[in-house]
């Protein structure tokens, strides 16, 4: 059974970080040739990534089920244990195996035992493993030198905690995909989030996880019991999540040497570490034996391995199931339990349907082979042994090889990045069985073409899960927040970016609307105290600089507006910086800043304010210049009172009102009254007292918004665009339900009292003193006023029509050579000469006269 060699074979045992795969990797590199088998593919590869860097990618190979790299004269191998190319006609000056306890694993342990006793390089070999193996190098290899590696440093129980209480460079432990994610999904919420490392992870997705934790963007590793198999991170702490696993067979507590080695990986080279459990997981608790064990690195030794027999023969299928249920005969080693490979044998060779195609050594050989592809899906050995008679179904067809366009169709079915992390796991489980598959030379007709594509997908899956991953399971923005927040938070870099963004270290946080600090939407509750404690010492800075940037842009970037509230509010590049609230008069209204400009350092903010003022104050004089004219007027206590009565009435209602609402205070006017509202523009009509300055389009639009200011409200809605530019006539259901200042109702249609006053103003003036006369429809008709309206303007301004003769013989389609009559109602003229001014122009008597319309 042992098979004996003059090299000499060293067995380096002890706890877990002692550097024991350093020393092998040194040995190896100092021989011709060499090759290490390890437990994992994860640690295979990495490893691989360390010999290239030292001897060349050229010289270095790397061997495992899934993954082929083998260049040309390639003299150092990296393997996992299973593939080491022993039987190859290989012969290599250095040999090692790593982790040699797991010999005692109930599903793997044969693999690992038959390595021990076989695995033998020309010069050197080399056995790597715990304490607890000391007892089966001695029974299995007595020849061995055993050499004992202490740990460099302290490893120590840190008891029970809460995962938000856990320190930074923690690695918690899991025992299932479920489990691990569960966990990880826990640490986003509490601590910003983790890396996850399982075995089922394709390489570049466990590289990529980790490469993400050693570069600190997270500070915590959610992983399975794969972290205590010689993967080199920088682990300060490992918390237990579960001290139960499910092996294959059955649910069960860790073994001590397990525990060891899991909670050996705190720590590195001479820097100590700690273990414990996390709190809430009843089964995560270690007794007071297990945690002086553990402290003290004594475990009891094994007392046996596990194997099987590695040198099989291939008559016939039955002898073949003969030699793998053979016993051992040493008492150190007993059978191993029914693995996945011969369960397979097992099911297929009662299979009538393919037993019969399985004759002679060469096809059994290769039956074997098909039998020993992993179930990396874990389907179980029912669902697998289907998979593995499909395959050799393939393999016994035309030339022994599977059909290129079947396995092209597998590999392409696979080739898709959407889904969530169960899918994309599920998709790289899947993936490494084709991948498996495309490196058995002797199973496809074009194994390279096939691998590189495998090699392809794989490649494309893991980064799409590294995506997902990081997506599902980093908040990166709160991961930093506590990171820095552990001292002191001023120190943490907060800049405003792009966008009004607020960043502290290149992560939003929030961003800036107006002066105000608004915290990112999407934080949970939980965060915004932290995200508001970044920010907050470095906001004054930030609002300084913001402050300059409004006064360097001058007035192109201020407007005035609603705010989401619709009062009337400033505005700064689109966002409020304030409200508009009422002043000392309706033409003067006061800026009220909003409280956040309060954080704006006294120096700053005084500067913006007054430039806002300024600014507010060149925006508004030039429009409402009229209507704080009257207003001054109003306030003057040299002007009468009937005066000040009046232009005060006309302030308030917009600048235009009815003459019959003012005729008691035309009437008391003296002569130098009326030369002040000359001078102000105060025109005092036949229907209307208006100011023609303040029924301009930009005023009317700011007396609108001042109303509002004044009264505290909303503004009110926009009204029509022909409202809005003043034209001047208007559909009288444009008109907002309380009227509108600048305008007179006539049926249908509403004037301006301007244009208004003007048609009077004509008709007066083609009237002069003759009995009849007739007016150009020209001006009304190039205003848009209908011939009703016409009507019921004149009849407003005391003219009533009279129908002449001519009217009988005019065709009554044809408005433009109708002629109408009008006769005018005749005003007396009031006494004194202020009236005899007023009077001017109106009819002394009752007149006829007649109109041309259109």
């Amino acid at each position: 059974m042992t098979r004996f060699s003059p090299s000499p074979v060293t067995a380096v045992l002890g706890p877990t970080n002692t550097g024991k795969t350093h020393l092998a990797i040194e040995r190896m590199c100092a021989h011709s040739s060499g090759l290490i088998g390890f437990p994992l593919r994860l640690l295979a590869r990495e490893v691989y990534d360390r010999v290239v860097k030292i001897k060349g990618p050229k010289e270095v190979a790397l061997v495992t089920g899934e993954e082929r790299i083998v260049p040309p004269g390639a003299r150092w191998f990296l393997s996992t244990a299973e593939s080491m190319p022993l039987d190859q006609g290989r012969d290599f000056a250095f040999v090692a195996i790593d982790e040699a306890q797991l010999g005692a694993h109930p599903e793997r342990g044969h693999v690992f035992t038959d390595r021990v006793l076989n695995a033998r390089g020309r010069d050197e070999t080399m056995i790597l493993g715990s304490e607890a193996m000391a007892p089966m190098i001695r029974a299995l290899v007595p020849d061995a030198e055993i050499i004992g590696r202490p740990r460099f440093s302290t490893l120590s129980y840190a008891g029970i905690k809460k995962l938000s209480r856990l320190p930074p460079r923690s690695a918690i432990v899991a025992f299932s995909a479920e489990e691990v994610y569960a966990v990880a999904e826990m640490l986003r919420r509490f601590r910003g989030g983790a890396a996850v490392v399982m075995g089922a992870l394709s390489p570049a997705t466990r590289n990529a996880q980790v490469a993400m934790y050693q570069a600190g963007e997270v500070d915590y590793l959610v992983a399975t019991d794969a972290i205590g198999m010689g993967l080199n991170m920088d682990v300060e702490h490992v918390a237990f999540a579960s001290l139960h696993k499910y092996d294959g067979a059955r649910r069960r507590r860790l073994t001590l040497s397990e525990m060891a080695q899991i909670a050996g990986r705190a720590g590195r080279h001479q820097r100590d570490g700690t273990f414990g459990s996390v709190a809430g997981h009843h089964d995560a608790q270690f007794t007071d034996e297990e945690i002086e064990r553990i402290e003290q690195h004594s475990f009891p030794p094994l007392k046996s391995l596990f194997w099987r027999e590695s040198r099989l023969r291939f008559d016939s299928l039955g002898t073949l199931i003969a030699d793998l249920e053979r016993l051992p005969s040493s008492p150190v080693l007993k059978p191993a339990p029914e693995a996945i490979d011969l369960a397979v044998l097992r099911r297929l060779a009662d299979d009538p349907q393919v037993a019969p195609s399985v004759r002679g050594q060469a096809a059994v050989r290769r039956f074997w082979s098909v039998c020993s592809l992993p179930d990396f899906q874990h389907r179980g050995a029912e669902h697998h042994a289907n998979f593995v008679a499909q395959l050799w179904q393939h393999l016994g067809q035309g030339l022994g090889h599977i059909p290129v366009d079947f396995i092209a169709r597998k590999i392409a079915d696979l080739d898709s990045v959407q889904g969530d992390v169960e899918k994309l796991g599920a998709r790289i489980a899947a993936i490494r069985t084709w991948a498996y598959v495309a490196q058995r030379r002797d199973w496809l007709a074009d194994p390279a073409e096939m691998a590189g594509r495998a090699r392809e997908v794989e490649e494309r899956l893991s980064d799409a899960l590294h995506r997902a991953l990081a997506q599902r399971f980093v908040d990166r923005r709160t991961a930093v927040l506590l990171r820095g927040l552990g001292g002191d938070a001023s120190l943490l870099p907060v800049t405003l970016e792009e966008g009004d963004a607020i960043c502290v270290d290149g992560e939003p946080i929030g961003h800036l609307s107006g002066f105000s600090f608004v915290v990112d939407a999407q934080a949970r509750l939980a965060d915004r105290k932290l995200l508001v404690a970044a920010a907050d010492r470095h906001l004054p800075g930030l609002l300084a600089r913001r402050a300059r940037d409004l006064i360097a842009d001058g007035a192109k970037a201020l407007g005035l507006g609603a705010d989401e509230k619709g009062r009337p509010a400033l505005f700064w590049r689109g966002q409020r910086i304030g409200l508009l609230v009422r002043g000392a008069s309706l033409g003067h209204p006061r800026f009220q800043p909003d409280r956040a400009l309060d954080a704006i350092p006294r120096p700053d903010r005084e500067a913006l304010l007054a430039h806002v003022t300024d600014w507010l104050e060149a925006h508004l004089k030039k429009a409402l210049a009229p209507v704080r004219a009257l207003t001054r007027a109003a306030e003057d206590r040299r002007c009468s009172g009937p005066l000040r009565a009046l232009l005060v009435q006309l302030v308030e209602a917009g600048g235009a009102i009815p003459r019959t609402e003012a005729e008691p205070l035309i009437a008391a006017l003296d002569g130098p009254a009326r030369q002040v509202l000359q001078r102000l523009g105060v025109r005092l009509g036949s229907l209307d007292i208006f100011c023609a300055a303040m029924i301009r389009a930009d005023c009317q639009a700011m007396l609108r918004l001042m109303r509002a200011v004044r009264a505290g409200a909303a503004l009110p809605e926009a009204l029509d665009p022909a409202i809005e530019s003043l034209r001047a006539v208007v559909p009288a259901s444009a008109l907002p339900g309380e009227g509108h200042p600048a305008y007179r109702g006539l049926g249908d249609q509403a004037l301006r009292v301007d244009m208004a006053e003007k048609l009077i103003r004509a008709a007066h003036d083609a009237k002069g003193n003759a009995a009849s006369f007739a007016i150009d429809p020209a001006l009304a008709i190039s205003m848009g006023l209908t011939a009703a309206n016409a009507e019921r303007l004149m009849r407003a301004a005391g003219f009533r029509r009279k129908a002449t003769p001519a009217d009988a013989g005019a065709d009554a389609g044809s408005d433009k050579q109708r002629l109408w009559r009008w006769r005018g109602l005749a005003r007396k003229r009031a006494q004194g000469p202020a009236a005899g001014q007023e009077n001017r122009g109106h009819f002394a008597a009752l007149k006829e006269w007649k109109v041309a319309i259109g």
